[in-house]
């Protein structure tokens, strides 16, 4: 029996699950760049329109929109038409409609065909992520999710540099125009490389689940960045949110009546599962919100451009590249508790040195100080998303994903609406007649925020326990002996 299982680890070495694992971390590089090339593109675009800056901020939201509400079909999709075949249709239609957005001659051309993008990109994640995962050895599944988690960290990364490069050189066309290489490059190896599986005819989709999930997902979403922009108080915000909740909750209470749900909720009665996705949520908060403090931060405070912002950041690619990789090795030897506790420690201390930062801030102290944020970037998000997907049945991995990335948007656009809302407090308390002195402290004293959910984050890492490969786990690695 030992002689078989050596023999199956051998054949699932890296090298023979690169190329698929490449193809992934490609798909999933472009949608996640171009979301984060947007961000700097905003005033660009206000500017080109000749119109405000509300008007083009629904350039994002119903780009981020449109992703929350197909999230939730990605499983049953790849179940019922094959995963290969919804991956290579999605990075298709995300590559026409970044053709038509480069053309888009009004802000409502662009803010339609970004839903187009939308819908297109948000299977790729979640397909991807599920296919990987089936197909890594259970004991090598931290330093293979690793290295897929690097697009997401180097995309976020990369997007200002290139964003800023192309529109101070060329024009905005071209953040779309970008687009087109990659998603070829993309297509052309997924058409190669994934697996292929035979789809399962007979499954049959959840069609009010289909209604009520999109529904819900979005209108927590829409209401969370209408919150951002407007206040908690503003009218469209309130209803969406409680739209959203009431219809979350009529959601979940359908889907645990289901014997073929839409999302399979019932892995929330496996405790690992339920105290991992709460710990990744507190997580993304303080991770996503200082990510956006941090760049509001070099070109408000410290009048940077967006080329040199973008700049800033590369000590934390760096950092978060190598934590991402030696993260993923410590998961597999250690667990994730001793992982997670390290990562969420560095981003913790992190975000308490910039809580002291100012306009005058010597940049080798806010580049060092974020750099630490990227080290523990690198070192949780996989890494707990690879624990939770272990804490739930090998065979609901395609209906667990979408759980994930749903949760994921919402908590990203959750932890930015409530530091952008507390900066705007901190900046419309400010004297009349304040100085840049008085803004570089606003937003030190906005970290505090990101820097209390690292530390519920970290209090939540110490109760971990490691999530042992189940039997179901080892026995189909041995079933794939030759």
């Amino acid at each position: 029996m030992m002689a078989q299982f050596q023999n199956a680890q051998a054949e699932f070495s890296l090298r023979k699950i690169l190329p698929i694992l490449l193809t992934v971390a490609a798909g999933m590089f472009l949608v996640i760049l171009d979301s984060t090339v947007m961000n700097v593109a905003v005033p660009k675009l206000v500017q080109s329109f000749d119109t405000n800056l509300g008007t083009v901020q629904w350039v994002i939201t119903a780009y981020t929109l449109a992703m929350s509400a197909v999230i939730p079909l990605a499983g049953w999709f790849s179940d019922r038409f094959s995963a290969k075949r919804v991956f290579i249709s999605s990075v298709v239609l995300f590559v026409l409609a970044s053709v038509l957005c480069s053309f888009a001659q009004t802000p409502e051309q662009l803010i339609i065909f970004r839903i187009i993008q939308g819908l297109g990109g948000g299977m790729v994640a979640p397909i991807g992520i599920a296919t990987v995962f089936r197909i890594s050895p259970p004991d090598k599944r931290g330093s293979i999710m690793g290295i897929l988690g690097i697009p997401m960290l180097l995309a976020p990364i990369l997007g200002p540099v290139l964003s800023g490069s192309l529109i101070e050189y060329i024009n905005w066309h071209w953040i779309f125009l970008i687009n087109i290489p990659v998603g070829m490059i993309a297509l052309l190896m997924a058409l190669k490389y994934l697996p292929s599986s035979n789809p399962v005819h007979e499954m049959k989709l959840d069609v009010l689940g289909a209604f009520l999930a999109p529904i819900a997902f979005a209108s927590l979403v829409f209401g969370v960045h209408q919150a951002g922009a407007e206040g908690l108080l503003n009218v469209w915000a309130l209803a969406s949110l409680v739209v959203g909740a009431v219809v979350l909750l009529i959601f979940i209470w359908h889907e645990l009546r289901q014997k073929q749900p839409l999302l399979e909720l019932r892995t929330f009665r496996s405790p690992a599962f339920t105290h991992g996705i709460i710990l990744g949520w507190t997580n993304q908060i303080a991770l996503f919100g200082s990510l956006l403090l941090f760049t509001l931060y070099l070109q408000q405070a410290k009048g940077l451009s967006p080329l040199e912002a973008g700049l800033y950041v590369i000590p934390q690619a760096i950092l978060s590249t190598i934590g991402i990789n030696v993260g993923g090795k410590l998961f597999d030897k250690f667990g994730i508790r001793p992982v997670a506790i390290v990562g969420i420690t560095s981003l913790a201390c992190a975000l308490f040195a910039l809580t002291r930062i100012t306009a005058d801030t010597s940049s080798v102290y806010v580049m060092c100080s974020f750099a630490f944020v990227g080290l523990g970037q690198g070192l949780t998000m996989m890494q707990i998303n690879t624990h939770v997907l272990k804490s739930a049945p090998k065979e609901l991995v395609s209906r667990v994903t979408p759980i994930t990335a749903s949760a994921q948007q919402i908590m990203s656009s959750f932890g930015i609406t409530i530091t952008t809302a507390y900066l705007t407090r901190q900046i419309r308390n400010l004297p009349v007649q304040h100085t840049i002195e008085h803004l570089g402290r606003a937003f030190g004293h906005t970290f505090w925020i990101t820097l209390c959910f690292s530390l519920v984050a970290l209090v939540l890492s110490l109760f971990l326990k490691k999530s042992p490969a189940t039997n179901s786990d080892k026995q189909a690695g041995m079933s794939r002996t030759p």
